[in-house]
């Protein structure tokens, strides 16, 4: 007989489906069949169930947090049972000890975390017997069926393991130590909390904080353009003036100047190209590209499309969802004409099949075996399902993955682009682009709602003649770099560091390993939000002053190197190939935990954070989890109690008492209001001048002020 150890319970349930069964408490007894002759049970985890034990556990003196004891580096390092899960793992426990139990089949998440989870419950359980390993990419019951009778051996496995434990252990000790490190050194700056910090989470916050120190830095400067409409024959287009190549005038005069010398000038048409592009169909998604993408469409954190395509891998209705390829082997291409013609019974899907390519068995671009490494691209599987039938968020990620598994099967697009160049009175040079859709391709799947920037150039001529009927100056102003949306985040930290705009990343990632993996991401963002690093705000991601304290703390240093973190992540992986040592990877880690410890002891002496808020860098929590007194800005300026932090406003703290509405908001027209504007209004009822309020497509700048009659915060702007 045999135990097979899922995941998770839904998991565990699914995996029971295709066989006749009986449910029990805490684990499913599968009756003889023809893959199970003598029957089997199988049981699951609940996520870990084990963890790396606390500091303390090792050494009772480490329960106390001082730089004398710094580097924490355990001889060896253990796992305790989370006492939640303990009632769990005493049903596993016992079903591997059954007398009748001759061997473990390991269920797990066919991934780096699966393989950790069930390999501990089997460590710590002392039971050894002979392991397979149920390794599937979807969990269809096509799918079960043949991932249960073509098991793999353990041990092809097993290096998997190393890497997922090396991971666990070299963070364990990066973060104990530079989180110990940097929180008691800080609490000597008067900021008593805690400061996380991490092998990823770390640089990946240097990141967020350097493009808002950016944005900082950064001067707006006016500029103005001139623009022209021309009358060519019975043709109407408009331009934009130029000289070599830069359209941009630093000064309104010259603008003016130009504007006023074409006016009602005459005009001919002195070049005209035209550029054939072809776009082949985007790759299939992975991990990443599905977060950002969803992201970009719906606002939907990372952590959140996550969680809603594990339920539809649950379901069986979309392949494994941590994937970090963005290609399928032959095997997957052949089924997928069956997908297609079970798709085509749900709307919208109708439109767009049969589809042009009825199959994609030789096309390269989405099959390729070597390009598959654990699993396949994110896609439906043959379990076809009525997306009408789904919950609205599923339905939401499902039409997504579904729509771009279409479009893998459409033409390419091909499209026109036109450049002209028109010349006013043979001296001024102005520019016109647009372009023509010659074919739509796979645009028709997956553009529908895609608004045209560029309008339809006319079929004008070289050398046609005309007039200007029309030119006016138009001011702008140089923009700031822009801060990152969470679907960006992911992208930058595939990438480390290097953000592209689309998805199609290969050859960035040819030279580069990301931060964290497919599975990770999405956990680091939140863990950001948690310990109240980042703010997200519309879907932009704001840093807190604790953030920028840190990342200032750590400066130079390597905890905060995105490339160095790369590195990391590439051994980590090589370790799962085969292809390197745990154990001396290892080595150089506690090497690393002692030279952070030496660093952030010599960088201290020359800390300054005088421009940052350090005083709102408290604990929020007492001792026993009792909340700590939350600290004053300043006196209320509507009922003269205290303005405290409310989390996403700041506000009055007798609201409880008196109902005093009196709130100023954490971002005003996208300008974040730091706690230092707060306290400079509730002191002289005005702030300093605050640059980079947007309106639309306008910048400007205004102060903060209270205005006695209205009872409320208003602008007030330089007379």
């Amino acid at each position: 007989m045999k135990v097979v150890i899922a995941e998770k319970p839904d998991q565990g349930a699914t995996l029971a489906k295709p066989f006749p069964h009986r449910k029990r408490q805490g684990y499913i007894e599968i009756h003889s069949n023809d893959v199970f002759p003598n029957g089997a049970y199988i049981t699951w985890a609940v996520g870990h169930l084990f963890q790396l034990q606390a500091p303390e556990k090792y050494e009772s003196k480490w329960k106390k947090w001082t730089l004398e004891d710094l580097p924490i580096i355990p001889l060896r390092f253990q796992y305790e049972l989370q006492r939640a899960k303990a009632k769990q793992f005493s049903v596993i426990k016992e079903l591997l000890k059954k007398n009748e139990v001759t061997e473990i089949i390991h269920a797990g998440d066919a991934g780096r975390e699966g393989e950790l989870i069930i390999r501990n419950i089997v460590s710590m359980s002392r039971v050894k017997k002979p392991m397979k390993r149920l390794w599937i990419s979807s969990l269809t019951e096509k799918a079960i069926l043949q991932g249960f009778t073509s098991l793999r051996e353990e041990t092809e496995m097993r290096p998997l393991y190393y890497e997922a434990y090396s991971r666990a252990c070299a963070d364990w000790l990066v973060g104990m130590n530079a989180s110990r490190a940097y929180s008691i050194l800080l609490k000597q700056q008067g900021m008593s909390d805690v400061f996380s910090a991490g092998r990823v989470q770390t640089p990946t916050l240097a990141l967020i904080v350097r493009r808002d120190e950016e944005i900082d830095r950064f001067k707006s400067e006016p500029f103005w353009e001139v623009k022209a409409s021309f009358q060519i024959g019975d043709h109407t287009y408009e331009g934009i003036w130029q000289k070599e190549g830069e359209s941009r005038i630093q000064s309104r005069e010259l603008a003016e100047k130009i504007a006023s010398f074409c006016k009602n000038k005459p005009a001919s048409v002195d070049e005209m190209k035209t550029e054939r592009k072809e776009f082949a169909p985007p790759l299939l998604f992975n991990l990443s590209s599905l977060q950002a993408t969803v992201n970009k469409m719906y606002k939907f954190s990372p952590k959140k499309t996550l969680d809603v395509l594990q339920k539809l891998y649950q379901k069986g209705i979309v392949s494994y969802p941590r994937s970090d390829s963005q290609y399928v082997t032959k095997g997957e291409a052949e089924t997928f004409p069956e997908i297609l013609s079970k798709l085509k019974e749900f709307s919208p899907y109708t439109n767009w099949i049969p589809t042009p390519q009825a199959s994609l068995l030789n096309n390269k671009r989405f099959v390729n075996e070597a390009k598959v490494s654990d699993h396949y691209a994110i896609i439906p599987t043959e379990q076809v399902t009525d997306p009408q039938s789904l919950f609205s968020d599923e339905k939401k990620i499902y039409d997504v993955v579904v729509k771009r598994f279409i479009a893998a099967h459409h033409d390419k697009a091909v499209i026109n682009y036109t450049t002209i160049t028109t010349v006013v009175d043979e001296r001024a040079e102005f520019v016109s682009k647009g372009k023509q859709i010659l074919q739509e391709g796979w645009r028709q799947v997956l553009m529908q709602n895609e608004k045209e920037d560029e309008p339809l150039l006319p079929p004008v001529k070289e050398k046609d003649k005309g007039v200007v009927n029309a030119i006016h100056t138009k001011e702008g102003k140089t923009q700031p770099p822009k801060r990152y949306t969470e679907g960006q985040l992911i992208t930058l930290m595939k990438t480390a560091g290097k953000y592209m705009e689309n998805d199609e990343l290969e050859k960035v990632l040819k030279q580069t390993e990301g931060l964290g993996t497919e599975a990770t991401r999405a956990g680091i963002i939140t863990m950001l939000k948690d310990r109240q690093y980042i703010d997200i705000q519309k879907n932009i991601v704001y840093p807190t002053d604790k953030a920028k304290v840190l990342i200032r703390a750590i400066g130079e240093n390597v905890l905060a190197s995105a490339e160095m973190t790369a590195k990391w992540e590439q051994r980590l992986q090589e370790i799962g190939k085969g292809l390197a040592s745990a154990p001396e990877f290892m080595e150089q880690v506690k090497k690393l935990s002692d030279r952070l410890v030496q660093n952030a002891l010599e960088d201290s002496k020359m800390w300054n954070f005088k421009d940052l808020d350090t005083a709102s860098i408290q604990r929020a929590k007492g001792r026993k989890g009792k909340s700590a007194a939350k600290t004053s800005m300043g006196t209320c300026l509507k009922c003269g109690g205290k303005v405290i932090d409310k989390g996403k406003f700041y506000g009055c703290s007798n609201y409880q008492k008196t109902k005093c509405n009196f709130t100023i908001s954490k971002t005003i027209l996208s300008k974040r209001i730091t706690q230092a504007m707060v306290k400079k209004v509730l002191a002289d009822g005005k702030s300093d001048r605050i640059d980079g309020f947007k309106k639309g497509e306008k910048e400007f700048s205004a102060y903060l002020s209270w205005d006695h009659n209205e009872k409320k915060i208003q602008f007030q702007f330089d007379i």
